[in-house]
């Protein structure tokens, strides 16, 4: 998995597959998502990150 956060576009990219992207759907106002061609989900983009309650510059993660 992988996280870009573009300060110049405020978008929040979270790469969760290398497969190639075969479809994106915008799934409610400001996310897209991302699919392959087998319908495994590739990836999230969060438009204007910095506007929701996110905050892109702080990621946080947890092994369990």
């Amino acid at each position: 998995m992988k996280v870009k956060y573009d300060k110049e576009t405020d978008i929040l990219y979270i790469k969760l597959s290398e497969e190639k992207i075969e479809e994106s759907d915008q799934d409610k106002k400001g996310f897209i998502l991302d699919y392959s061609k087998s319908g495994n989900l590739v990836g999230i983009e969060i438009l204007n990150a910095s506007k929701s309650s996110l905050n892109p510059t702080k990621v946080e993660y947890e092994v369990a």
